[in-house]
C-alpha cells in the first residue's frame, strides 16, 4: 500500500504544480485519486503503466476568442473552451456550458467527471467538456443567436460525429442548440449527429429534455428499494429550476413525494404543499422568468434570498441540481438536523469536500453526480445512435432504456463499492466502477 500511497501523493503533487489555481479541477481530481487507491492495490500494473497519470491530463484543450455584435452595435469579445479528455473507450462526449464562471478550471473538472460519468453509463463515449463566460440571461434571441453562431464557427473545426459531440449544459437548452446546429450545418452540411440535445424536427430525441432529472429518480428509487425503503410520502429539497429540477420534480411528484423547494441565482421558494409543477414550467420555461414569481401566484409558497440549503425544515432527501460547490460543511450538517437519509446530485460537484465529510459522518446515504445525474448523457448517446440509424424511437421506448441504464448505474456502483470492502460508499464505487472500464481500455490501449 505504500507504494500506492507514494504514487497518488506525486501525482497530486504533479497537479498542484501544473494548475496551482485550477481550485475546481484539483477538488474532482484529488477526490477520485482518493477512492481509487484499492483498485491500484489490486492492479500495479496501472502504476507501472501510469494509466492515472495519463487520465489526469487531457488529450488535448482548445480555448479561443468569440466575437459578437449586441443590440446596440458594441463589440463584444468572449473566451470559448473546449477539453477533450480522454477517447478511450468512444469519441468525446459532453455539454456546453454558457456561464460568467466559466474558465479552465471549471471545464477541466466537468470534462475529468465526464470520463467517469459516460463510463458508467456503459455506452462507447469518451469524456469532454466546453462552453463559455458568455451569459445568455438577459440576452435577446439576436443577441444569443449571433453568439452561438461566432462560438461554433470556431468550434466545429474541432468537432464531429465520431469525435466529439457536444450537448448542452447550464446556460444551453433548446434555443442555443438550435442556433448552434444551424451554424454547423451552415458550414459543414447536414450532418446531425454533430450535437445531441436537439430539437424534435431536426434529429433530437424524445426524452432528451427530461433525461437527467428523470434518470436523478430512476436512480433514487433504485437507491431507496435496495434499502428497503420507498420515495412515496418523502419531502424533498431540490435546488435549482432548470431541466435537471425541473424534471426531477416532475418525476418524483410522479412516484409520490413531495418536493418542497427550489431555487435559481436570486433565492429560493418553500412550499410545504409541494411545489406546482404547471407554475414552475410557466415561469421558467415560458417566461423564463425569475423563481421570486412563484410566491405571487401559489399563496402557501414563502421566498427567501438565502440558499435553499439553509432553510430550516424537516426533509427526507436532498437533491442538489444547481451547481458546483453549492453545498459546504454547515449546510451538510443542517441536514442531519433536519432528518436527511439521502443525498443524490443532480448538479456537477455540488457538495464541497468537507460537505461530503459531514454526510459520511452522519451516515448520510450520499450518491455523487457523476452516477445519479448520468441520464442526460445516457439519453444523448441514445440520441447519436437514431442519428446514426436515421430512425425515432417512441418516448416510451427511450425512457425505459434510461430508466435501466440509471438502474444499472445504481447496481454497478454498489458491486464496486461491495466488491472493495467499502459498504454503502457509493461514491467510491461509482468513482472505481467508472474508472476500471477505462483503465482497461486505455492499458490495452498501450502507450497512448
Amino acid at each position: 500500500m505504500e507504494e500506492v500511497n507514494t504514487y497518488i501523493d506525486d501525482l497530486k503533487n504533479t497537479i498542484e504544480q501544473r494548475d496551482p489555481d485550477q481550485t475546481e479541477f484539483k477538488e474532482a481530481a484529488f477526490e477520485v485519486l482518493d477512492d481509487l487507491k484499492p483498485v491500484l492495490k489490486r492492479h500495479p500494473e496501472y502504476i507501472k503503466r501510469n494509466i492515472l497519470g495519463s487520465l489526469i491530463e487531457p488529450e488535448r484543450i482548445f480555448q479561443f476568442r468569440i466575437p459578437w455584435m449586441a443590440d446596440d452595435g458594441t463589440f463584444k469579445i468572449n473566451r470559448g473552451f473546449r477539453v477533450q479528455y480522454n477517447s478511450a473507450i468512444g469519441p468525446y462526449k459532453g455539454g456546453l456550458r454558457l456561464h460568467p464562471s466559466v474558465n479552465l478550471s471549471i471545464v477541466k473538472f466537468l470534462g475529468f467527471e465526464q470520463i467517469f460519468k459516460n463510463s458508467l453509463t456503459g455506452l462507447p463515449i469518451g469524456g469532454g467538456k466546453g462552453g463559455s463566460d458568455f451569459d445568455p440571461k438577459g440576452k435577446s434571441d439576436a443577441e444569443v443567436m449571433r453568439f452561438c453562431q461566432s462560438f461554433m464557427t470556431e468550434l466545429q473545426k474541432h468537432i464531429g460525429p465520431d469525435l466529439d459531440v457536444p450537448a448542452g449544459d447550464i446556460g444551453v437548452g433548446g434555443r442555443e442548440i438550435g442556433f448552434l446546429y444551424g451554424q454547423y450545418k451552415r458550414l459543414n452540411g447536414s450532418k446531425p449527429g454533430i450535437l445531441t440535445g436537439k430539437g424534435l424536427t431536426y434529429g433530437g430525441s424524445l426524452a432528451r429534455t427530461e433525461a437527467t432529472g428523470f434518470g436523478l429518480i430512476y436512480y433514487l428509487n433504485a437507491l431507496l428499494e435496495d434499502h428497503n425503503d420507498h420515495l412515496s410520502g418523502k419531502r424533498i429539497k431540490i435546488s435549482g429550476s432548470g431541466n435537471v429540477a425541473i424534471y426531477a420534480l416532475q418525476r418524483a411528484t410522479d412516484f409520490g413525494a413531495k418536493v418542497v423547494t427550489m431555487s435559481d441565482s436570486d433565492g429560493c421558494i418553500y412550499d410545504p404543499n409541494g411545489i406546482d409543477l404547471n407554475v414552475i414550467k410557466q415561469i421558467k420555461e415560458v417566461e423564463r422568468g425569475r423563481i421570486s414569481e412563484y410566491v405571487k401566484r401559489v399563496e402557501t409558497a414563502t421566498y427567501s434570498m438565502d440558499s435553499v440549503w439553509d432553510l430550516d425544515v424537516d426533509y427526507d432527501i436532498a437533491l442538489p441540481c444547481a451547481t458546483q460547490n453549492e453545498i459546504n460543511e454547515k449546510q451538510a450538517e443542517l441536514m442531519n438536523v433536519n432528518g436527511v437519509k439521502y443525498v443524490a446530485e443532480g448538479a456537477n460537484m455540488p457538495s464541497t469536500p468537507e460537505a461530503i465529510i459531514a454526510y459520511k459522518k452522519s451516515n448520510i446515504i450520499y450518491v455523487p453526480g457523476k452516477a445519479s445525474n448520468a441520464g442526460g448523457v445516457a439519453v444523448s448517446a441514445l440520441e447519436m445512435s437514431q442519428n446514426s440509424e436515421r430512425l425515432s424511437w417512441s418516448f416510451e421506448e427511450v425512457d425505459n432504456q434510461l430508466k435501466n441504464i440509471m438502474e444499472d448505474i445504481y447496481v454497478k456502483s454498489s458491486k464496486a463499492a461491495k466488491d472493495y470492502d467499502l459498504g454503502d460508499d457509493y461514491q467510491a464505487g461509482a468513482n472505481i466502477a467508472g474508472f476500471e472500464k477505462v483503465a482497461q481500455a486505455m492499458y490495452q490501449q498501450g502507450l497512448v
